[in-house]
């Protein structure tokens, strides 16, 4: 019996699928050093299944950035970096900051070029790390998060109840959070979309977590260690101003296209 074929005539659009520009929210690890064992040893210890901040990435895409050291490939500790970023559910799709015979390579390991990153103004360092990605943590007790119910297609959103004390912290993953009591020194909130305090804020904020510049951060009682939109830090060394310490504020980037962080009093 003759095999028919039902393929639309050249030119034509095919019916069985559509082609559509997509964006994608993707982590870019910053590699600081040529040893990928060091890499991989950090990462577990911070977001391994017996890290530090153990649920933080959930299947999430990754550029692996070289930019920043000297690396070629083959390496002979790829398949040990491979190993922390399974572990750490972190899924590598492309490559930057490399030669062209390293590009051939990793593109025949099924990773794409990524576009060279734009540069903002340095901010001052957090942190000394061997990597360089978005750091945050789940709180230490589940029992004082509830997601807000919501309707399909919403953004979704973090209550926490409880108050927050030294050394927990809480991350709203792809929306905003709500804290309905004290954030104390030494917690930190952290949000991918916007942090609401209805409480005196006096831990660490960090709104807009992987790139919102939007983002920004509310309290009733503006007292924090640290603030922070989209990776622009300001923190207590700076002193607030008489007008939104302790009071009712919100913190946000300047509308200049500078990334300053704005501090300023919720007006009634």
């Amino acid at each position: 019996m003759p095999v028919t074929s039902t393929a639309a005539p050249s030119g034509a659009v095919p019916a069985s699928f559509e082609l559509k520009s997509a964006q994608l929210t993707l982590v870019a690890l910053v590699l600081k050093t040529p040893d990928l064992a060091i890499v991989a040893a950090e990462l577990a210890r911070s977001f391994g299944p017996k890290g530090e901040s153990p649920e933080f990435f959930d299947a999430d895409g990754v550029i692996l950035d070289f930019s920043q050291t000297e690396v070629r490939l083959p390496h002979p500790q790829w398949d040990v970096l491979m190993k922390a970023f399974a572990a750490c559910k972190l899924l590598p799709v492309a490559v930057r900051g490399l030669d062209l015979a390293s590009i051939a390579v990793a593109q025949r390991l099924g990773l794409t070029e990524a576009p060279p990153e734009q540069r903002r103004p340095a901010q001052p360092a957090t942190h000394t790390a061997a990597t360089e990605a978005v750091h945050a943590a789940p709180a230490a007790t589940k029992a004082d998060q509830t997601p807000a119910k919501r309707d399909a297609g919403a953004v979704p959103t973090m209550v926490v109840s409880k108050p927050l004390r030294s050394g927990q912290k809480v991350y709203a993953r792809g929306g905003d959070l709500v804290v309905l009591a004290m954030v104390n020194r030494g917690a930190e909130v952290i949000a991918d979309g916007n942090i609401h305090v209805y409480a005196p804020l006096r831990g660490k904020a960090m709104a807009g977590a992987r790139g919102n510049t939007a983002a920004r951060i509310f309290s009733l009682c503006m007292e924090p260690e640290l603030v922070s939109i989209a990776g622009v830090y300001r923190t207590t060394e700076q002193e607030l101003a008489r007008d939104v310490l302790g009071q009712a504020a919100q913190v946000r980037l300047s509308d200049d296209g500078k990334e300053k962080i704005i501090i300023e009093a919720l007006k009634s």
